[in-house]
């Protein structure tokens, strides 16, 4: 079998309410309209409140921006059990699947995206970054979050989950 087609991301594709269509998609063909795939972002958040950046790598869309750890569910995948790949992928922390949160849930051209939040006990861990997709990480605060945001080097878009604490 070739590189290329081991490489071959298929997702499955959803209704707009949610409904499984019986069908895949593959990555990076265009999408038919009224089809949609589910999307995944993890907010993972300290005890004492610093929560988890990775910047994206420059060869991928907003190359070089700052975002929380996120992608695409896999055909087959739940979006728990997607949030929890994409955060061992992309930086190598083992989240569990129970600690998680869903937080919200919005609706983009062609996809479901749903925001996880994950509380771990500290960010004194070793990151491990997946190096197609992550060029960096750090650990901030809510001021240095919102510090970011306002020089434009996170995502736009993205849910500010501090707005979410409880």
């Amino acid at each position: 079998m070739s590189k290329a087609k081991q490489n071959i991301e298929l997702w499955d594709i959803y209704s707009e309410d949610r409904q499984k269509k019986g069908k895949l998609h593959e990555r990076g063909l265009p999408m038919k309209e009224g089809d949609y795939h589910l999307v995944i972002h993890v907010w993972v958040e300290t005890q004492d409140g610093l929560v988890l950046l990775s910047k994206r790598h420059e060869n991928k869309p907003n190359g070089g921006m700052w975002e929380y750890t996120g992608g695409s569910a896999l055909a087959g995948e739940e979006s728990i059990d997607a949030a929890v790949r994409e955060v061992a992928e992309e930086v190598g922390i083992n989240l569990e699947k129970y600690s998680g949160t869903l937080i919200g849930t919005t609706f983009r051209k062609n996809s479901i995206n749903d925001f996880w939040k994950f509380i771990i006990p500290s960010s004194d861990i070793c990151l491990t970054l997946q190096e197609e997709e992550v060029i960096d990480a750090k650990w901030v605060n809510q001021q240095q979050y919102e510090e970011m945001q306002n020089k434009n080097l996170i995502v736009k878009g993205l849910i500010n989950m501090f707005e979410y604490k409880k």
